[in-house]
């Protein structure tokens, strides 16, 4: 479950690079540099998906972060509980490309198979 773990840090920055790389490449590194006072959002589609699929990612982060620590404290991260973590780690893995190339449908589907993984994670930690 650790390996896990340390991999969705890596993941996290994976997605944060390329929210970083786009926004960057739409505005400019003196913007991305500054202090942002004006509040202003990336305007170029890439840019938005790209910070949105980040922002998403940190919605189901740490529940994920939770429920494996969760399940090593309580020597429970073993069958189901590993195959969620390992569900909802593929398919963040699959999430993130299917977003910034505007895929309808199947990203919604990758994002709930996510939800399952978390849930079998839950249910493996109270059973």
């Amino acid at each position: 479950m650790a390996i896990l773990i340390v991999a969705s840090v890596i993941l996290l920055l994976l997605y944060l690079a390329v929210q970083v790389r786009s926004v960057t490449r739409e505005r400019g590194s003196a913007w991305n540099t500054g202090a942002r006072d004006e509040g202003s959002q990336p305007i170029g589609v890439f840019a938005g998906r790209a910070d949105r699929a980040f922002r998403n990612y940190l919605e189901t982060f740490p529940a994920f972060g939770l429920l494996a620590l969760l399940l090593i404290v309580l020597q429970r991260a073993d069958g189901i509980g590993v195959a969620g973590a390992l569900l909802w780690l593929a398919a963040r893995v699959i999430y993130l490309p299917l977003y910034l190339a505007g895929v309808p449908y199947l990203r919604t589907a990758v994002w709930i198979a996510s939800i399952v993984g978390l849930l079998l994670m839950a249910v493996r930690a109270v059973s």
